[in-house]
């Protein structure tokens, strides 16, 4: 737990507030590196400092989410490595299953550290700073907008179709939303048993992700956001061929370069996910288990569907199966394109 809660915001950020005397040229691009998202963003003069005040955020969440787990009945230890897992979205848990075995305020509490850790931490430092509108972003508003629509639409579906209470299914669903779209992992019980449309709100929820400049794995929103945009960009082109338009996030114009690095994300993303379905269906799984364990894997997510649904677990597959997973699990964590950058040879060229 304590490893992936270092992990979360980045050994590398963690370490950029010494990096500059080392080599001060080197501490943006180590940034950049470890920073997810479609492009760097800092908001003091110095890198070192917009670090130390992410730590800071980072630290303080991590200590109120484990007063609240303490408050609401879990031992000081269970409390240390879920508030460790939770903010740094990486979904490790003490109890076979997971967040079902403690109380609904943990559950709730969890769900809350679950989504505000999927948001941009830069939002979070602007927020502290007295910045009143610092959460009226596209992605932001985007981020929250699905997860309540899409925790509703489930909820609402299985209340219907069961004989639980719509609190009991609104609890669960909105759990369940959170931590697959913030890419945490938990389970706070087995959603396969709600049926097919469960399944089919679990799997956008994967796909769907949380914001750049998150603790969250996943494509993010932003890249949504524009990849839209431009499509739709692009059909006004056609029937307009003269117009002259840009696109813009927030009022501030995106370079035509960010759009090109975004398609080829997506292209990287898709052939990754392709390959290790195939891969995985080749080897003899059935292809829900294929697809949604490539996705799961890509977007650090954890549990899939199927024999790696959230009562499951990969202990199942062959050493060497273990082995490929394991390497999609780091392209997927990269970004795709550092791995790929890795395995060309312009790269190596240059030592």
């Amino acid at each position: 737990s304590l490893m992936h809660w270092i992990g979360g915001i980045g050994i590398i950020v963690m370490g950029v507030g010494l990096l500059p005397l080392i080599n001060p040229s080197g501490s943006l691009s180590l940034f950049k590196a470890e920073s997810t998202g479609i492009s760097i963003d800092k908001i003091t003069p110095k890198i070192k400092d917009t670090a130390k005040r992410i730590w800071g955020v980072y630290i303080l969440f991590t200590a109120l989410n484990f007063a609240l787990l303490m408050l609401f009945g879990m031992n000081w230890f269970d409390a240390i490595n879920h508030a460790f897992a939770t903010i740094s979205t990486g979904g490790f848990s003490t109890k076979n299953s997971s967040i079902g075995a403690f109380s609904d305020g943990v559950i709730w509490t969890t769900t809350f550290f679950m989504i505000i850790s999927g948001i941009n931490f830069l939002a979070h430092i602007r927020f502290f700073s007295g910045e009143k509108f610092a959460f009226n972003t596209e992605e932001i508003k985007w981020y929250i907008a699905l997860i309540l629509f899409l925790s509703i639409v489930m909820a609402v579906e299985h209340n219907h179709n069961s004989q639980d209470s719509l609190y009991y299914s609104l609890m669960h669903a909105s759990f369940t939303v959170s931590t697959l779209a913030s890419t945490t992992g938990f389970a706070s019980l087995d959603y396969e048993k709600w049926g097919q449309f469960a399944m089919m709100i679990a799997i956008v929820s994967m796909l769907m992700s949380a914001n750049a400049g998150s603790t969250a794995g996943g494509i993010k929103i932003i890249r949504y956001i524009l990849f839209f945009k431009n499509i739709g960009l692009e059909i006004k082109r056609s029937i307009q061929p003269d117009v002259i338009t840009s696109i813009f996030v927030d009022g501030k114009q995106i370079k035509s370069s960010i759009i090109n690095s975004i398609f080829g994300f997506f292209a990287l993303f898709i052939l990754t996910a392709f390959l290790t379905t195939m891969y995985l269906f080749a080897r003899g799984f059935d292809f829900l288990t294929a697809f949604s364990t490539s996705i799961a894997m890509l977007g650090n997510i954890g549990p899939g569907l199927n024999l790696t649904g959230p009562s499951q677990n990969y202990a199942f597959f062959s050493w060497y199966d273990k082995i490929v997973l394991s390497f999609v699990m780091i392209i997927g964590r990269l970004e795709c394109y550092t791995v790929f950058m890795m395995l060309g040879r312009t790269f190596w060229k240059k030592f």
